[in-house]
């Protein structure tokens, strides 16, 4: 601890912010300007996969991280769910407004859903406000349960992160579903997206991990941790990278064109929910716990850049696609990548800072 501040948590934040610009800037090589699918070479299938594969636990680490400083719920729900929920939601809905502005979107969908074709990123607050709505009515078991407990859930869930993989089973032997376009299992039909393991699935494990890590996780030193989840994160990386790669469709060489539904096939293996994704994010969770390193450079560098990174995932699109737009054209794929997502960090977190020092309104811009 430091200033009362959990020092580990200030460096997944940094570390987990920098993989969601990676990702991103691995995508403007697997999508072209009309939003299809296309990857120009082998070269470029190649380092999409690996990067991309990498980073992949992006996501599910903020979700831990959350959890591990949320879950439980210790205030009464009249206290907590407005104050959580304000926080997120404000500068989401600002940024929605901004990204529809600026990309020229569809105001009429911003009744339905936030702008999916100028800032898909934005998913995330939604998916973490209905978080947020299930810790309270989850809190008094967390409370009460015991480690033995806590694992069989998290293995529950484990076997919900093989379902893309089942679903991709599924449509090898029987071909083509014959209601809808997804296969049903467990209990799904056209009539009823609830399976058996609905309610089980999705975010809602990655609670359980960060309640698990705060809760019951051994305090090991660097060897163990290194020689228990090194292995584990390989794993990962295999299960998530491999299946990507292989499904990609080239069967004439490239480059290679299909319509957008392809690159969601595509990512199988990248869904954050999917069992790869969920060892990657164990493992390094595990590994950062490990990052103790406070002084001055916590201060003075990851904690601002900690505290930050709400902002600079609301900012960075805009910043992301022109940056890589100047870019490719003189650099390598892969120095594009780490390049592209080094300056977008670097130029989206100032500004958030900037922004956040603005009396009064700068927090509710950029959280």
């Amino acid at each position: 601890m430091n200033d009362k501040r959990i020092v580990f948590l200030d460096y997944l934040r940094v570390i987990a912010i920098f993989m969601v610009m990676v990702v991103h800037c691995c995508e403007q090589f697997y999508f072209n300007g009309d939003g299809d699918f296309h990857i120009a070479s082998a070269g470029d299938a190649f380092w999409v996969t690996f990067f991309d594969s990498a980073v992949r636990s992006c996501v599910p680490l903020f979700v831990m991280t959350s959890a591990y400083l949320l879950f439980p719920v210790t205030k009464p729900t009249a206290a907590f769910l407005p104050r959580r929920i304000l926080r997120v939601f404000v500068p989401f809905a600002v940024w929605t407004v901004i990204y529809t502005i600026a990309w020229k979107g569809d105001w009429g969908m911003l009744a339905f859903n936030f702008p999916m074709m100028t800032g898909g990123h934005l998913w995330f607050v939604p998916m973490i406000i209905g978080l947020y709505l299930l810790m309270p009515l989850l809190s008094p078991w967390a409370e009460k349960a015991g480690r033995r407990e806590v694992v069989f859930w998290i293995c529950l869930w484990l076997v919900t992160t093989t379902f893309p993989f089942v679903r991709e089973l599924w449509h090898c032997l029987y071909g083509e579903p014959t209601y809808g376009a997804i296969p049903f299992v467990w209990g799904e039909c056209p009539w009823n997206a609830f399976g058996t393991f609905h309610y089980v699935s999705g975010f809602f494990g990655y609670l359980l991990m960060g309640f698990y890590f705060r809760r019951f996780a051994a305090d090991e030193g660097w060897g163990k941790t290194l020689a228990k989840f090194g292995p584990l994160w390989l794993l990962g990386f295999l299960i998530t990278a491999v299946p990507f790669y292989l499904r990609i469709p080239a069967p004439n060489g490239y480059p290679v064109t299909a319509p957008y539904p392809a690159a969601v096939d595509l990512e199988m293996s990248w869904n954050f929910c999917s069992t790869g994704v969920a060892l990657m994010a164990m493992s390094l969770f595990a590994i950062v716990r490990r990052f103790d390193f406070g002084g001055a450079f916590h201060r003075f560098v990851i904690r601002p850049l900690s505290e930050a990174s709400f902002g600079v995932y609301l900012i960075h699109m805009l910043v992301l696609v022109e940056v890589i737009a100047r870019l490719r054209d003189n650099m390598t794929t892969p120095t594009t990548i780490v390049v592209g997502a080094l300056a977008t960090y670097l130029i989206a977190s100032l500004v958030s800072l900037v922004i956040r020092r603005i009396p009064f309104v700068g927090k509710w811009i950029c959280g």
